[in-house]
């Protein structure tokens, strides 16, 4: 697919502050592409840096063969922009609200469409004031695709959100990307990257430390492979003691077995079956993003 966004040596500096140090990445059309780190890492200086509402110290980005900075005029017709921070009038409603956005492009969608996909065509004539959270989010979605943009940039879309609402929000990111569109988004929360996200570049301290697909960065830094046990059953220590190459952790009735041969998860499983071993409860812990940033950078993702 083409590069819809490339983003080459980008550096931001404030006082003595690097926000954003030397970061490179490239995003192909029709893919969903996130920035992830905890608060203060850099991401959004970066998504603003893209979408041309600053200008960098260093390096370029070109989006859509595009300068956002120089070309700003003909981007923005191009380009949807939900901003981290954004508010509108109490007392505008949700039509007026789509109405005046529409007024700055020469080109847009229905908007009585636009509001029905994302849910909010019963709430045409409410106020800016009375809508939820999430209701409020897919406004700020919806003033982002009037101009039926090529490129979307959502940033930190889904923060504050209860689960059922950033689980709604997500459907609908899928939705753009089902389009046709390429969405480059930031977010502080491992979970929405690994559904959301094709591709993802983790950021740490201003710089893009791991660019790949969730999967692909995880099981490039995955640890050795774990299945948890949880069974009362007498046999089971002597039928686990028997595999070979193994280590196994007991915590009363849970047995926590660490192996690193590919076979490892089928070898314990056929262990268990043929001692006959009563078991409870047994899961194969799968390396997480959270897991990944814990091992490269020494801390948690919400430090």
């Amino acid at each position: 697919m083409p590069t819809v966004i490339e983003v080459s040596s980008i550096r931001k500096v404030y006082g003595r502050v690097v926000a954003v140090d030397e970061v490179s990445f490239a995003v192909e059309q029709g893919e969903i592409f996130g920035l992830i780190g905890p608060n203060g890492a850099g991401k959004t200086t970066t998504m603003e840096c893209v979408e041309g509402l600053r200008r960098p110290d260093r390096g370029h980005a070109r989006v859509l063969g595009l300068d956002p900075w120089r070309d700003a005029r003909r981007l923005q017709t191009r380009i949807g922009v939900q901003l981290q921070q954004a508010q509108l009038q109490k007392r505008i409603t949700v039509r007026e609200a789509i109405g005046l956005w529409a007024t700055l492009y020469p080109r847009t969608v229905d908007a009585d469409d636009l509001l029905g996909r994302l849910g909010l065509g019963d709430k045409r004539d409410a106020w800016f004031m009375h809508l939820s959270g999430g209701q409020k989010q897919r406004l700020f979605i919806a003033l982002a695709l009037v101009n039926d943009p090529d490129v979307v940039f959502l940033d930190e879309l889904t923060t504050g959100l209860d689960p059922q609402a950033r689980r709604a929000i997500w459907d609908l990111v899928r939705g753009i990307r089902d389009r046709g569109k390429t969405v480059l988004l930031t977010t502080h929360l491992m979970e929405e990257a690994e559904r959301l996200c094709d591709r993802i570049a983790i950021v740490e301290r201003g710089r893009a430390i791991e660019v790949g697909s969730p999967g692909e960065i995880a099981r490039r830094h995955a640890s050795q492979p774990r299945i948890v046990i949880v069974s009362d059953d007498p046999a089971i220590e002597a039928a686990l003691q028997a595999l070979a190459g193994v280590v196994i952790a007991r915590d009363g009735s849970r047995y926590t077995v660490t192996g690193s041969r590919p076979e490892f998860v089928s070898c314990v499983i056929q262990q268990l079956a043929s001692h006959r071993v009563r078991v409870d409860e047994i899961n194969t812990l799968v390396p997480t993003l959270e897991d990944v940033f814990l091992q490269l950078t020494g801390h948690s993702i919400r430090d």
